[in-house]
């Protein structure tokens, strides 16, 4: 399960990073302003998508292991799995001992992958930074050979 997860946190990141390249980092700069909240947005939304069908992953995971029989519906299964996933460990459903491991393999994986998905809504952050600074001292280098 972990290689699936983090290969789909792989994959998912690789084809956001270069869509988010080609579509935002390579408009002109008064087109790059006014859209870097809304590629802010969708990254976010992006990466919150890649960790919730991650969790959900493990949640389908817990609700076809026949010896866990804690989980009821895949619902139950899928709440379990989130606060497992997001490290929260509410406490309110258990699984039983002989499979409770699974459960802090997922926090361990839930970490890795959140950690991930952090650090790369940071670096679109630096990136966007980074563009409008160089576009800033690039206008006032202007200025200053037109004055």
């Amino acid at each position: 399960m972990i290689a699936i997860t983090v290969a789909i946190q792989a994959y998912g990141t690789t084809y956001w990073l270069e869509l988010l390249v080609d579509r935002l980092f390579k408009l002109p700069y008064d087109k790059f302003h006014k859209k870097t909240g809304k590629g802010l947005i969708l990254t976010a939304f992006f990466l919150l998508l890649l960790n919730i069908t991650q969790a959900f992953l493990w949640a389908i995971m817990y609700y076809f292991v026949p010896q866990i029989t804690e989980f009821e519906t895949l619902e139950k299964a899928f709440y379990f799995s989130l606060v497992t996933f997001t490290t929260l460990g509410y406490g309110d459903m258990t699984i039983g001992t002989s499979y409770r491991i699974l459960s802090g393999i997922e926090a361990m994986n839930g970490i890795l992958l959140i950690g991930w998905s952090t650090t790369l809504m940071f670096s679109a952050m630096m990136q966007i930074w980074k563009r409008t600074a160089e576009y800033e001292s690039k206008e006032q280098l202007m200025k200053k050979k037109d004055l």
